[in-house]
C-alpha cells in the first residue's frame, strides 16, 4: 500500500489537489483511500444527546453507528495514522494535513515562504494557489493540478513507494539508516524500498491476516523463545519453517 501527504495551511488549494489526484488515480484504475486530519480541538463527528453519544457515555469504548448508505466506527481516543492504516487495504492512501507520518509529502501553498516553513527531505512536490505563478521551486515541481493533474500523478507513481515502518533509530538501523532517512534516500533515488531489511524478515506476525511489522531485535526474542520450546518437540528439523496460528 503506498501513502503519501498533501501538507499546506488552509485555502491552499489543499483539498481542490487531493480531490484531482483521487480523479486522476481513480480513472487510471487504482483503488484510493483517504485520511483527512482535522486541526480543530472541539471536532467530533457525535453530538451531545444522540443515541451515539449516550453510549459512550455509558462506558462503550468503541461506538459503531450502522446507516443505511455508511457505517461510522467511533473510537474514544485519537489513533496513530499507522493503526488507522491497518483498516485500509487500497493501491493509495491520500492523506490530507497529516505532518506526523513517515510518508512522501506534497506541499500545498500561496507563497514561497509557506513552502519554506513545511519543507523537508520527505516532500518530492509543490502544488496549490503557488502553481498559477511558479513552475519550479527549490529544485522541486510545482505542478497544477486543475489544468495538469497528470503530470503529478505520474511523478506520484514514480516517487510514492509502499509504506515504510516509522521504528525509533535505536530499535533498528540495520538499512544503514533509520525509517524516516531511508524515505528520503528513496525520494532522490539514492536507495530502494528493498533496502528495508524487513522484507526479509526471519519471523512474520500477523493479527487478523495483516502483517505486522517487528524490529529484528524482537524478531529475535520471538525466534528463540519458539525454537527453546520446538526443538524438543518430536518431528522438529533444523532449517525448516515453524508455522503458530493462534
Amino acid at each position: 500500500m503506498k501513502v503519501f501527504s498533501v501538507v499546506g495551511i488552509t485555502e491552499s488549494g489543499k483539498t481542490t489537489t487531493i480531490e484531482n489526484i483521487i480523479k486522476e488515480l481513480r480513472r487510471r484504475r487504482y483503488s484510493v483511500g483517504s485520511v483527512k486530519e482535522i486541526h480543530f480541538e472541539q471536532f467530533a463527528i457525535d453530538t451531545e444527546g444522540s443515541n451515539t453519544y449516550r453510549h459512550k457515555e455509558a462506558g462503550s469504548q468503541l461506538v459503531t453507528a450502522r446507516g443505511y448508505y455508511e457505517t461510522d466506527i467511533l473510537f474514544q481516543e485519537k489513533l496513530s495514522i499507522d493503526n488507522i492504516l491497518k483498516f485500509y487495504d487500497h493501491d493509495f492512501v491520500v492523506l490530507e494535513g497529516v505532518t506526523d507520518a513517515n510518508v512522501p509529502k506534497i506541499i500545498t501553498a500561496h507563497n514561497e515562504k509557506e513552502v519554506l516553513e513545511r519543507l523537508d527531505d520527505m516532500v518530492f512536490a509543490i502544488s496549490g494557489k503557488l502553481s498559477n505563478t511558479l513552475e519550479e521551486f527549490e529544485d522541486l515541481p510545482v505542478i497544477n493540478t486543475i489544468n495538469n493533474v497528470e503530470r503529478l500523478v505520474d511523478l506520484i507513481e514514480e516517487k510514492v513507494y509502499d509504506k515504510l515502518p516509522d521504528f525509533p533509530e535505536e530499535c533498528c538501523d540495520k538499512c544503514g539508516y533509520n525509517c524516516r532517512q531511508l524515505g528520503a534516500m528513496i525520494l532522490k533515488g539514492q536507495a530502494k524500498r528493498e533496502d528495508c531489511i524487513l522484507k526479509d524478515s526471519k519471523v512474520k506476525l500477523q493479527i487478523d491476516g495483516k502483517d505486522i511489522d517487528i524490529v529484528p531485535f524482537v524478531q529475535n526474542i520471538l525466534s528463540n523463545a519458539v525454537l527453546g520450546v520446538v526443538k524438543e518437540l518430536e518431528g522438529y528439523q533444523k532449517g525448516r519453517e515453524i508455522t503458530i496460528k493462534i
